[in-house]
């Protein structure tokens, strides 16, 4: 096996290589870290590289494997943690100045299970400031560069997630969603990327939650394959008691989920919500798309929705939300943020308690439009971002022969999902004239990541994807 091989093999594959003593956690780690090396001046996908942790994480991982011990549903695999995520005894930056040389002393619950599963942390992914923005860019350094063309974006907030997954930079990465932050980055990389119910995956910092609402946010896995992030997310899943948002509910076996076929559903296809403005290409694309559920047994039928323009409830709710958790670290320090940091908090700044309740009361609505949706259809099916890859730092302006908003123009299917806390995923479906990718958005009932997961494994078989690598790679 070539290291180019090794590289991009299925995570679930080589979990079993490495449990069958057919590959050691030692080579495949060193096989990421040389890639890397080699490719990551190009990307910056990475704002911290382990190599020393992650080689004696990967020695201590082939001893167990050789010593016949007990072997984590993760074990020996090599992955990365999204800068957001608190890691014990490592930088963790957030994509700020602020946190430049941040070291906590203690774990997220996604880094604690992440590796408590047995998987071994080759580094910290680059992400914009806080997570505040749907491309990725920070004051820590270059923007992160798309691999299918380092002039384009990688989208964020996963930015460093997405593109080290598509360039093979790690075989499984843990990513987070407020807004868009997985599925946005997993479409314009050609990757997959599932954002669970709101709740599935507990939101923990040390040993409490944030003492301010978690209205959007979930973490979630980012993989070149269906079925690898169904094993990621089996691991992030579950309740946590110190976490009062955290679903009760028993998490599905996602990996059998993946196994299970799509016969019979029932799917609806919206191309715009009823307001957004999408590239031909893209519209092309996804609807092309959509239809392959057709060949698979399921009714394809359009959707009649129309949202009110979401976008300022979504950005009180989601400013006030990140003011009340970072104000006093960013206090006497506005300086040190970057553009939209600034713009961010001022807009936090000038929500009123009115305005607040009633972008509460317009997220009641939105959920009543979506479950009047869901009492229909099983799944709902449109394009996952309204354009590919966007030149770095140049947001679209017009899309769709339409005015586009410059902060969220072109996630207009995205965000409004976060409000409404339905799992969706993002799968690649084709690529443009210029060979960027383009992503197919499939959203769940809420609580039901298992058809999400199932409608794309069948949708991969039908159409697959992963032999498709970007020319850095």
């Amino acid at each position: 096996m070539t290291n180019t091989e090794l590289a991009f093999i299925p995570a679930t594959e080589l979990r079993t290589l490495i449990r069958d003593k057919e590959v050691s956690p030692v080579e495949a780690v060193r096989t990421f870290l040389d890639r890397i090396e080699r490719l990551d001046r190009q990307l910056n996908c990475y704002l911290t590289v382990l190599p020393e942790d992650a080689l004696r994480a990967a020695k201590a991982a082939e001893d167990a494997v050789m010593g016949g011990g007990e072997l984590g549903p993760l074990h020996g695999v090599p992955v990365s943690i999204k800068d957001l995520e608190m890691t014990s005894g490592v930088r963790t930056t957030s994509g700020s100045l602020l946190f430049e040389d941040r070291v906590p002393d203690v774990d997220s619950e996604v880094v604690r299970r992440v590796i408590g599963a047995g998987a071994v942390m080759l580094g910290k992914t680059n992400t914009p400031e806080l997570g505040l923005l749907g491309h990725n860019e920070n004051l820590l350094g270059d923007h992160c560069r798309n691999p299918w063309d380092t002039s384009r974006t990688t989208g964020g907030s996963s930015g460093g997630a997405g593109g080290a997954v598509a360039a093979g930079l790690c075989a499984l990465a843990s990513g987070s969603d407020g807004g868009g932050s997985i599925r946005i980055p997993a479409s314009f990389c050609g990757v997959y990327g599932i954002k669970p119910t709101q709740g599935r995956v507990p939101r923990l910092v040390g040993g409490a939650a944030a003492q301010v609402a978690n209205q959007f946010s979930q973490s979630g896995p980012m993989s070149r394959t269906v079925r690898d992030s169904a094993l990621l997310l089996q691991v992030l899943a579950g309740r946590h008691p110190g976490d009062p948002t955290s679903l009760r509910d028993e998490p599905d076996d996602y990996l059998a989920a993946a196994d299970r076929g799509v016969d019979g559903l029932r799917i609806g296809w919206s191309s715009d919500f009823g307001y957004a403005g999408v590239d031909s290409e893209v519209l092309e694309a996804s609807w092309k798309a959509a239809r392959v559920f057709e060949d698979m047994g399921c009714a394809v039928e359009e959707v009649d929705l129309a949202l009110e323009d979401p976008f300022d409830s979504f950005w009180s709710l989601f400013t006030t939300n990140v003011a009340a958790t970072f104000g006093q670290l960013v206090e006497g320090r506005i300086d040190q943020l970057t553009w939209y940091g600034r713009e961010s908090f001022e807009k936090a700044g000038r929500v009123s308690g009115i305005e607040y309740s009633k972008a509460v009361g317009y997220v009641d609505r939105l959920k009543a439009q979506f479950a009047d949706v869901f009492e229909r259809y099983d799944l709902l099916l449109s394009p996952t971002t309204a354009t590919t890859a966007f030149p770095v730092g140049t947001p679209p302006t017009e899309i769709g022969d339409r005015e586009a908003h410059w902060f969220w123009g072109y996630t207009p299917f995205t965000f409004p999902i976060n409000m409404v806390g339905n799992p969706a995923a993002s799968l690649p479906c084709g690529l443009s004239s210029e060979g960027l990718p383009i992503g197919l958005h499939v959203v769940g009932r809420h609580g039901d990541e298992s058809s999400v997961v199932a409608a794309s494994a069948a949708f991969e078989e039908a159409m697959p994807w992963a032999h498709r690598l970007p020319p850095v790679s």
